[in-house]
């Protein structure tokens, strides 16, 4: 049988030897070569069609896709044809991959246009799904190792690929490798196409939030590739796998085999809805995949290596601090509830938590209670209207400072647990806060890039600083008050003199932007985590004279310095906190978190180390560290 491609054709199935359609008359044939078999898949921009090369020796199939509107075309006929031109183009260059099919014919007739690529025998990962079962872990990593690469290739090639999903990917029944088809018309809708249309391109349940707006990156086809996997693993549909209530993914409740931390890991960020959590490239995501997974022996076999005691595995480094960590308390957030940020007391009894559910949480750190949940009650709205990022202690301990993208900062006592003030409205979110000392006044980071210097008895603002062009990252002020350095997603780092809000100096260009800073105590250097994984220090005395150090493979998202400055301690996106030798930039040890480590806080007596994550937990680590002197110290194997 041959399939008349005419769409308004009202009977287009006909004979195998005809050359036009017996019912609307148009050329059966592509090309005058390629025929059309029988439709394999439609979409709302076009259709796919098993086809057979006539030119070509024995049956020699192909696949036909034809691009085309039900309605008038949204982009004019010049610019379509414009686009649909450079696309083949460049999809004749993808076509030399194993595993992307190559494009054999593209043109256009009285159908609309059309591309034909070779046919890949074999079966979408979507039927092997239904054939075999779920994944285990090791068909998910040889899947995730094997297409990768591909989408490195094409992205490199300046193309997202857009509607990554099981039916899309198919095992060559041949080479036994992972295919993935289904490239072309997806890419000649531009953005003012959609907007235009109201169509959004991809597939229900795999398109990621930016994708599902038409502002689709290199990350969105990541994304759908995680999804693929989860659907994969647990044999649910996408919609299946993620909860309204929670507003977050609930795949692990569904997957039977068991599936390594790492491997968790790795897919939960695939398939973390804010871009900014997402892996940006393959790459990454490889790099990730590729390291090895510490496994620990029990502590009778460690011999030489050492044991910290704790389950750690540890090696000898001479004349440096002995350090060992163990996890004393582990603070379980309500599901739903990732902490954003997190104070520890001044008197290092209580530790309070800002969290996505909109809650300030108060703890007993050392009983691992929760004291009390700053939020709305009763309707009254006293709590946040948004998720809290930041929060902070008074000097004293008497008040708990909290700031939302709501675009409050909003003032709590402690006594009697209840709201004591709200800042006036800002017009953007509060990122950061910062208190300046001898209780002077408070000093808020905007998402707008605002900084806003207040005081607290006239709960009024006294400067507005908006020099910075995106969302404040980091707010650190001087012991004694006259200096306030901060950091923005916009690249820059500046120094302002208080009160007056002076600019004093700006360093821009700072590869892969700040995310976080903290002032050391000595006042002479300044410390700021990169996105890039890197540490850097700025020596205030010597002309912002900067030092690195290569801490994490991925981004840096909190910086913490123990109270005598001997410290430094570090958490990231790659879900480690690691503690290093303030003075030589030694790594001491290596905690961990099953997901981003989003805040992290030393107690006053330097004594523990407190950490939360996206994992929806609250760690409070006991610090041990023996005297310089010490010939040898431990440190946990990286």
């Amino acid at each position: 049988m041959t399939w008349c491609l005419n769409p308004a054709c009202p009977s287009p199935e006909n004979a195998d030897s005809r050359l036009h359609c017996a019912s609307c008359g148009r050329g059966l044939r592509v090309g005058d070569r390629y025929r059309p078999l029988v439709a394999i898949g439609q979409g709302g921009f076009g259709r796919t069609f098993l086809a057979r090369d006539e030119h070509a020796p024995g049956e020699h199939h192909c696949v036909i896709k034809q691009l085309f509107w039900r309605n008038n075309p949204p982009l004019a006929s010049v610019e379509l044809e414009q686009r649909f031109y450079q696309e083949a183009q460049r999809l004749q260059t993808l076509g030399g991959h194993p595993q992307i099919p190559q494009l054999l014919d593209y043109g256009q007739d009285a159908n609309g246009h059309y591309l034909v690529q070779t046919f890949v025998v074999g079966s979408t990962l979507e039927q092997l799904l239904q054939r075999q079962g779920s994944f285990d872990e090791a068909k998910i990593r040889h899947l995730l190792h094997q297409l990768l690469p591909v989408l490195q290739f094409i992205h490199e090639a300046q193309l997202i690929h857009r509607d990554i999903k099981p039916a899309n990917i198919i095992r060559d029944a041949a080479t036994h490798c992972y295919v993935l088809v289904d490239f072309g018309a997806s890419k000649l809708l531009s953005s003012e196409t959609l907007k235009n249309t109201g169509t959004v391109i991809g597939s229900a349940g795999y398109v990621s939030p930016e994708q599902a707006v038409g502002k689709a990156v290199f990350a969105s086809d990541l994304y759908s590739l995680g999804i693929t996997c989860i659907h994969l693993m647990t044999g649910q549909h996408p919609f299946d796998l993620y909860s309204l209530g929670e507003d977050r993914w609930v795949w692990r409740a569904y997957v039977a085999n068991s599936i390594s931390p790492q491997l968790t890991h790795i897919l939960d960020r695939l398939i973390s809805r804010p871009l900014r959590q997402r892996y940006q490239s393959a790459d990454q995501v490889l790099t990730d995949l590729q390291a090895p997974v510490l496994q620990l022996q029990p502590a009778a076999q460690r011999g030489a290596k050492g044991s910290t005691g704790s389950g750690e595995v540890v090696v000898r480094t001479q004349r440096l601090p002995q350090l060992k960590a163990q996890c004393l308390v582990t603070l379980t957030q309500p599901s739903g509830s990732v902490v954003n940020g997190l104070a520890v007391s001044p008197d290092g009894k209580a530790i309070a938590t800002g969290s996505i559910d909109r809650g300030v949480r108060l703890w007993d750190w050392a009983a691992g209670d929760c004291l009390y949940c700053f939020r709305n009650r009763l309707g009254l709205g006293a709590g946040h209207r948004d998720q809290v990022t930041t929060v902070a202690f008074s000097a004293d301990g008497s008040m708990l400072y909290s700031g939302s993208l709501d675009g409050t900062v909003k003032l709590w006592t402690l006594s009697h647990y209840r709201l004591r003030a709200t800042l006036p409205h800002q017009d953007w979110g509060t990122a950061t806060l910062a208190l300046m000392p001898e209780m002077q006044g408070l000093v808020s980071g905007g998402t707008d890039g605002k900084i806003t210097v207040w005081n607290l008895n006239r709960r009024q603002p006294t400067l507005t600083l908006v020099q910075h062009q995106a969302w404040i990252t980091g707010l650190a002020i001087s012991a004694a008050g006259d200096r306030l350095f901060s950091s923005s997603k916009d690249g820059t780092l500046r120094l302002w003199h208080l009160p007056s809000g002076r600019l004093l100096q700006t360093l821009s260009d700072i590869k892969g932007g700040v995310t976080c800073l903290a002032l050391h105590r000595d006042g002479t250097t300044l410390v700021g985590g990169g996105i890039d994984g890197t540490v850097r220090l700025w020596n205030l005395s010597h002309n912002f004279g900067c030092r690195t150090i290569a801490a994490h493979r991925d981004a840096i998202t909190a910086i913490a310095l123990s109270p005598d400055g001997q410290l430094l301690a570090t958490g990231s996106a790659d879900s480690a906190v690691k503690i290093w030798h303030w003075a030589t930039g030694t790594l001491l040890i290596k905690l961990n978190h099953a997901w981003t480590v989003t805040a992290i806080a030393f107690t006053p007596d330097g004594t523990h180390l407190v950490s939360s994550s996206q994992d929806e937990t609250v760690k409070i680590w006991q610090i041990d560290m023996s005297p310089d002197d010490d010939k040898y110290c431990d440190r946990q194997m990286a």
